[in-house]
């Protein structure tokens, strides 16, 4: 849930971008760092292995500036891919307020793709929470490359409550800030329903 500090007039949001290893996670958030105004940024926060895949989180704080009087700030991390790494995961999702599912769209990929949003579920089903609770947004990530999985089918299984959904290239930024302008916007929907 969003910290609000009335007393220094803050919101604090967290928004988790969770899926299988290798999918574009860490890249996404590399695409934002490199993009947004410097001035709204602090630095990228990235532990990851020889092999360049994250170990237990990436993080990175993004000021908005001001939002009905109040300094906000979104808190960005990624979860770890591997899935013997589901211990991070879970501390990671801890307080999240929104999520961004980044689906690996290439074939051989898919049933890491489909195995990692199982586990999402799961983990916030041991949270007492649901994807009927907590924002989410779906990015079909590397759909630039040659051997995918069709949209419809990965709509079909990941998509069944017509959430909102963005067709990407991460690497290349395409699809990367409209998956963040639109978590960014539930959360703070959900943020406003509160009297702040």
């Amino acid at each position: 849930m969003a910290l609000i500090n009335r007393a220094s007039r803050e919101i604090s949001c967290k928004i988790v971008f969770y899926g299988p290893g290798l999918g574009g996670k860490t890249t996404n958030l590399r695409q934002i760092y490199q993009k947004v105004d410097p001035q709204a940024k602090s630095q990228l926060i990235s532990l990851a292995t020889e092999l360049d895949r994250t170990l237990f989180f990436d993080f990175m704080p993004l000021d908005l500036g001001t939002i009905q009087g109040y300094k906000t700030k979104f808190h960005l991390y990624t979860v770890p891919g591997q899935v013997f790494y589901n211990a991070s995961r879970k501390l990671v999702l801890r307080g999240v307020d929104g999520i961004v599912f980044v689906a690996d769209s290439q074939q051989e990929r898919y049933e890491d793709t489909l195995a990692s949003f199982a586990n999402l579920k799961e983990n916030l089903a041991e949270m007492s929470l649901s994807l009927d609770t907590v924002p989410l947004v779906i990015q079909y990530n590397k759909r630039d490359l040659p051997n995918i999985v069709s949209l419809d089918e990965l709509k079909s299984q990941l998509n069944g409550n017509n959430l909102p959904d963005f067709e990407a290239v991460a690497s290349q930024g395409i699809g990367v800030f409209e998956t963040l302008k639109e978590i960014a916007r539930q959360v703070l929907g959900n943020v406003g329903k509160r009297s702040i």
